[in-house]
């Protein structure tokens, strides 16, 4: 292992945070960068470890709530509705992660080309969404209908294709059936604890026998610079939200896909 694959891995890391809580696809620039940068890794498991990072930021933000509502599970319906209201919401995606998983391994996460076209695509569909004049019924996270939290997890299972972005596919799909722009993106944080946690667990399980020693130190540079990272966005992003909407993140995404086919185009 050099010290320019620890860079790498460190860089890698960074982007990992500050792009898995937008809705610009974190897979999508992971994938994009390490194919220009040569960054190999054992079965793409990089890519999906340190995500875990991501998640301690999440945690870390949100303990003192997390904490309260596990402490009212036992005498509170709310909090009881919430939990239920996310294992509902995480059970698509991870149904449909478990048996897909290799295609999208194997397949999906080795086209460049269908990245950058998806983040374009999902750019403009993301310009069109904040275009259009919603009128929210739904603006607390926790307290959503339990048929909506399921609705929001089988829109997550978009974002099984790189380029689409888990946080955009739930916070897109939560607007389009009546949630405010604050909440959705806030319940995308608590969706992305189960739903990545699952997902490390089981790109774990898959590589377990192909990751060695060397491999295993470039995920823990990673995961701490995700962690890092993370926290940053998850403690800003709501009121940028608020203010901006997601049209910043449309530009970008579009900005992004279409600097990656030229460079494919250029480079190969």
């Amino acid at each position: 292992m050099t010290s320019e694959t620890i860079i790498q891995a460190a860089f890698l890391g960074l982007i990992e945070g500050l792009t898995e809580f937008i809705p610009v696809s974190s897979t999508a620039h992971l994938l994009l960068v390490g194919h220009f940068l040569g960054f190999e890794n054992p079965g793409r498991a990089f890519e999906v470890l340190i995500q875990l990072g991501a998640i301690f930021a999440v945690v870390g933000v949100y303990f003192t709530r997390l904490l309260r509502i596990a402490l009212a599970l036992p005498s509170d319906p709310k909090a009881r509705k919430f939990v239920i209201g996310v294992v509902l919401a995480f059970l698509p995606a991870a149904v449909v992660g478990v048996l897909l998983h290799d295609f999208i391994k194997s397949v999906l996460f080795e086209s460049p080309v269908v990245i950058c076209v998806t983040l374009i695509v999902g750019g403009l569909l993301l310009m069109w969404l904040d275009s259009m004049d919603l009128r929210p019924r739904y603006t607390e996270a926790t307290d959503y209908p339990l048929s909506l939290y399921f609705k929001i997890g089988v829109f997550q299972c978009l974002a099984m294709v790189p380029g689409v972005s888990r946080s955009g596919a739930t916070i897109g799909g939560a607007l389009l059936m009546g949630a405010d722009k604050r909440s959705a993106a806030e319940f995308s944080f608590f969706l992305a604890m189960p739903t990545m946690a699952g997902a490390f667990a089981y790109d774990l399980y898959k590589n377990i026998d192909v990751l060695g020693a060397e491999d295993a130190k470039l995920i823990a540079v990673g995961f701490v610079m995700s962690m890092i990272s993370g926290v940053i966005v998850v403690r800003t992003l709501l009121d940028f939200v608020s203010r901006h909407g997601f049209a910043p993140f449309a530009w970008w995404r579009i900005i992004v896909g279409s600097a990656g086919l030229a460079g494919l185009w250029v480079y190969g």
